[in-house]
C-alpha cells in the first residue's frame, strides 16, 4: 500500500481537516474518507477505529453464541475474558511490546532513516515552494503513521503551515505527483520508516522548510516543468 496524500482534494470531507494548530494529527483524532485508494486504503483505514478492532476481537465470542445457543447467556456474561482477548490483541497481536522494539532495528539505522527522511523531505518541499512560487514563510511536509504494527503500514502524507492561519495545504496533481516521487522508493520504504517509528514509538514527523532558501536553480526547473503559456489570441 502505497502513501496516502492527505488534503482537502483527496478526502470527501475536507471541513474534518480543518484545524487550529499544526503540524496536525490525524490518527485517533478525526474520521476521514478518502478520495480514490481502492477497498484495501479504506478497510486499512477502517481498521484504525478502536470499537472495530474490538468488535474483531471478540467476533470468537458471537460465533460461540451462535453455535452454542444453550451457553449464549454465559458466554455473554463474561466480561473478564472478553477484556482479557481485548487486551490480547491490542498489545499482543496488533503492537509491539516495549521490549521487542529496540530489536527491530539498531539506534544507528533508525537515526540514518530519520535523516533520510528528512533529506528526502526537504527535497520534496523545495519542488513544492519552487513550484508555488512561494518566497518567504514556512511549509512542513508532515508525515504519520499507524502505531499498529502486524499489519500493511498506514502512511498519511500531508503539507501543513502556520502562515496565515494553521492549516492542511490544498494540493494539485503535480504537487501530489512531487510527494509520490520524491519521498518514498524502493529502497526508502513506507516499511522501513515504520520499523524506525515503532523502535522510537513516535508515529509523527514534520519536516519544517523555510520558503527563503529555495534556490534560483530550483525556481528555473519549476517555471521549465510547469505548464506551456497559452498563446494571446491573434
Amino acid at each position: 500500500m502505497s502513501a496516502f496524500i492527505l488534503s482537502p482534494d483527496t478526502v470527501w470531507n475536507p471541513k474534518a481537516l480543518e484545524t487550529g494548530s499544526v503540524p496536525r494529527r490525524v490518527l485517533h483524532r478525526i474520521a476521514f474518507l478518502p478520495k480514490g485508494g481502492g477497498l484495501g486504503l479504506i478497510a486499512r483505514v477502517v481498521m484504525e477505529n478502536e470499537p472495530l478492532r474490538y468488535f474483531i476481537a471478540l467476533s470468537p465470542f458471537v460465533i460461540a453464541m451462535f453455535i452454542w445457543r444453550d451457553l449464549a447467556l454465559p458466554i455473554s456474561q463474561a466480561p473478564v475474558a472478553m477484556i482479557i482477548v481485548i487486551g490480547f490483541f491490542e498489545m499482543k497481536v496488533l503492537r509491539v511490546s516495549p521490549e521487542k522494539r529496540k530489536t527491530l532495528m539498531d539506534e544507528d539505522e533508525a537515526s540514518q532513516v530519520l535523516d533520510t527522511l528528512n533529506y528526502r523531505a526537504r527535497r520534496v518541499l523545495t519542488k513544492l515552494a519552487a513550484h508555488r512560487g512561494q518566497t518567504s514563510g514556512e511549509i512542513m511536509l508532515v508525515i504519520e503513521q499507524s502505531e499498529l504494527a502486524h499489519v500493511t503500514p498506514l502512511t498519511l502524507v500531508s503539507v501543513q503551515t502556520r502562515e496565515g492561519r494553521p492549516r492542511i495545504l490544498s494540493l494539485d496533481e503535480q504537487e501530489r505527483a512531487f510527494i509520490a516521487d520524491g519521498l518514498f522508493n524502493a529502497t526508502f520504504t513506507e516499511r522501513l520508516l515504520h520499523r524506525a517509528n515503532l523502535r522510537e514509538d513516535e508515529y509523527l514527523r514534520a519536516v519544517t522548510f523555510d520558503a527563503r532558501g529555495v534556490s534560483g536553480h530550483a525556481r528555473l526547473a519549476a517555471l521549465l516543468d510547469g505548464p506551456a503559456p497559452q498563446e494571446a489570441p491573434a
